[in-house]
């Protein structure tokens, strides 16, 4: 919607550009100064509406990249809450189409909120962050994880999550953390936010030497503290 306005008045001020050129007399045809403010009025607003833009679009294309590396396979992340079949894990939306045969597609739908705190999360990397902050960091970038398996062929949600949690520390370094900060990461979702998720998310196969333990370094029970 942005983007169509945005569009939308820098053809304004083109037409009016192009209208004062093609004419530049009155109708008694006395000369006609260059509408200024008829031009720039509607380009500055337009300018404005496109920052947003251009910075969603950013971000889409990093966690795209980010998402590619662990579906092992080119995907692309969506960035809407207006998105269709969006479905709710907690307070946050995501989705992955699957078809009559049980194939990901090549896109996951993250909602506003997720691709938000992810983003906010990266920007506090380099200063001190509140424990909420950690965790709506942690839970956002677990989204982007959980998907990431969707997308790689783990259509089952116990699976895709366990799958999850076995990587958000790769997730975080993917997205700029540091060892620590992304071990930090990844036990934040573990032990805050794994243990509220409902089934079908939770299951005991995945813990240490279980059914879906697949004895990664970066999994949240290998960790120390």
């Amino acid at each position: 919607m942005l983007l169509l306005a945005s569009v939308g008045l820098l053809g304004l001020g083109a037409v009016v550009a192009v209208r004062w050129a093609l004419t530049r007399v009155d109708a008694l045809g006395r000369p006609v100064g260059f509408p200024v403010a008829a031009v720039a009025v509607p380009v500055v607003v337009a300018l404005v509406l496109a920052v947003p833009v251009a910075r969603r679009s950013r971000t889409e294309h990093r966690l795209s990249d980010v998402a590619s590396v662990l579906a092992g396979r080119a995907v692309h992340v969506d960035c809407s809450s207006s998105g269709a079949g969006l479905v709710h894990v907690g307070r946050d939306v995501a989705h992955v189409d699957i078809d009559a045969e049980g194939r990901p597609g090549d896109v996951a739908v993250l909602g506003d909120t997720v691709c938000d705190d992810v983003e906010r999360w990266r920007r506090g990397l380099d200063g001190a962050a509140s424990a909420r902050a950690d965790v709506d960091g942690a839970t956002a970038v677990h989204v982007l994880t959980h998907e990431a398996m969707h997308l790689g062929g783990r259509i089952d949600e116990g699976q895709a999550e366990c799958a999850a949690v076995q990587r958000d520390a790769a997730t975080a370094r993917l997205l700029g953390a540091d060892d620590v900060q992304a071990r930090r990461l990844a036990r934040t979702y573990w032990l805050v936010v794994y243990p509220t998720m409902p089934e079908p998310y939770r299951t005991p196969g995945c813990a240490a030497g279980q059914g879906l333990d697949e004895h990664l370094g970066d999994a949240p029970w290998e960790q120390q503290g």
